[in-house]
């Protein structure tokens, strides 16, 4: 069921448009409030797909009504109903996050056209919450220990800021999910973040890559293209294996940092982007600097912020929490029971060499899992864990 509310002080109207709506569509089921303060009461205690409103009201014109649900719950749509002396303020509620405005006396057809389009676009929204909710949790960052707690921290200061960050760390630990955590927690979180893996991109391709290329600018380039830079504007750009880059390529990254500028290879005409820049390295930049491998004037632009994520043997204490985590989604990716781990097969894990790191403990879980009994046991670990 949709539920939808209209808020109307004139009487017959708001019987007209219950009338309506009532009788396109059985799913509807319509609320009435016959002011702006009675509606609000509503929508703090109830949860509305859709809400009509009326402009000139008593008590509560329809523009605060309009700017309180949108601090409440800003997700609901609301629509606008205006009279003929209203329609350049129901157009300036448009600015202010209304979805739609009709005039009065409601036109049938443009009245549940909007009421349609505005409970897609509702529904839209909540799917993409469920989505985003979902990715999110496949980015969790999992464990308690000091280095964990300390890096949280650091994302939750850093993530709402525009500032770059560098994240080193060696192959393996996570240093994907703490890029994913700041631009989740970010103000362009609304937008996508586009990662580009430096060290999986041939040399001669990674410029066109990060920054599209023109039709003819090499052999292949039979069209058009844009870049990652481009993709991710108004977003973010996680530049992973950064090290790895051209020193080409880095003087053009400089150049995007400094002055918010790219330009398409064969073109000359420069374009802007708005884009936050995140990048991670498993290597020693101060060592590629001092051997002429990496600019030093990027990596000063990139390392505002410096987030060094721990190996896995580094914060053992983790190691628990994470095979709780990694058994309940390795269970659910496989279709079968959720296994236990006895208390001698966690120890014994911890005690590992984890040289390859989260990225090896889950390989190393996912075999024990299959090849394992109903409760792992420190034999399982023994005979099915060995490297």
């Amino acid at each position: 069921m949709s539920k939808i509310l209209i808020i109307e002080d004139e009487a017959p109207i708001r019987r007209v448009l219950t009338k309506i709506l009532s009788e396109e569509n059985d799913t509807y089921l319509v609320q009435e409030a016959e002011d702006g303060l009675q509606g609000i009461e509503l929508v703090k205690n109830e949860d509305f797909d859709l809400i009509l409103c009326d402009i000139k009201m008593p008590k509560m014109d329809g523009v605060e009504v309009l700017e309180a649900v949108k601090k409440m719950k800003p997700e609901i749509p609301m629509v606008m109903i205006s009279g003929h002396g209203d329609l350049e303020t129901a157009i300036q509620t448009m600015r202010l996050g209304a979805f739609d405005y009709i005039s009065k006396p409601p036109d049938l057809n443009r009245l549940l056209n909007t009421v349609r389009n505005a409970l897609d676009k509702k529904q839209l929204v909540v799917e993409n919450k469920i989505l985003k909710k979902k990715v999110s949790k496949n980015y969790e960052m999992i464990g308690e220990s000091d280095a964990i707690s300390h890096i949280k921290t650091m994302i939750d200061k850093v993530a709402q800021t525009d500032a770059r960050v560098l994240i080193t760390g060696p192959n393996g630990t996570g240093k994907e999910l703490v890029a994913h955590q700041l631009h989740e927690k970010s103000n362009r979180a609304q937008q996508a973040i586009i990662e580009v893996n430096c060290a999986a991109i041939p040399s001669e391709l990674i410029e066109s890559e990060l920054f599209g290329h023109v039709k003819g600018a090499f052999t292949s380039a039979v069209k058009d293209r844009a870049g990652k830079f481009e993709a991710a504007n108004g977003g973010t750009i996680f530049l992973d294996e950064i090290g790895d880059m051209s020193l080409s390529a880095q003087a053009k990254v400089l150049r995007a940092l400094q002055e918010n500028l790219i330009q398409r290879v064969g073109a000359d005409k420069d374009i802007k982007v708005d884009v936050r820049v995140i990048a991670a390295t498993n290597k020693d930049l101060k060592t590629e600097i001092a051997e002429g491998r990496f600019r030093e004037d990027l990596y000063h632009r990139l390392a505002v912020i410096l987030i060094k994520v721990p190996a896995l043997n580094d914060r053992r204490e983790d190691i628990p929490a994470l095979i709780e985590h990694f058994t309940s989604k390795i269970s659910e990716e496989q279709g079968t029971t959720n296994k236990i781990f006895s208390k001698q097969a966690v120890k014994l894990l911890q005690e590992y060499d984890w040289t390859g790191n989260i990225r090896e403990l889950r390989n190393v879980l996912e075999r024990l899992i299959i090849l394992g009994g109903n409760e792992i046991s420190e034999n399982d670990v023994t005979l099915f864990a060995s490297k």
